[in-house]
């Protein structure tokens, strides 16, 4: 009878266990999509500010020159 009251808690216990897992199988998906945007709205963010202050530029002319006067 122990025997038996046993494999029926550890079949509901299992079943019980795999439900869990499939309601949480798409939340890590969830949480990466929403790191990733969060992650490409502040590129956009830097992107923007850099191309209007006009630093990316000023900061490859800097870095190029610096190469030339090397290889002089």
């Amino acid at each position: 009878m122990e025997l038996l009251m046993l494999r029926a808690y550890l079949i509901a216990r299992s079943r019980l266990a795999l439900t869990h897992a499939r309601r949480e199988r798409g939340q890590a998906t969830t949480e990466y999509v929403l790191v990733l945007l969060g992650v490409a709205a502040i590129a956009i963010a830097v992107g923007a500010w850099a191309a209007r202050s006009g630093k990316v530029g000023d900061l490859l002319d800097k870095v190029f020159d610096n190469l030339a006067d090397q290889v002089e």
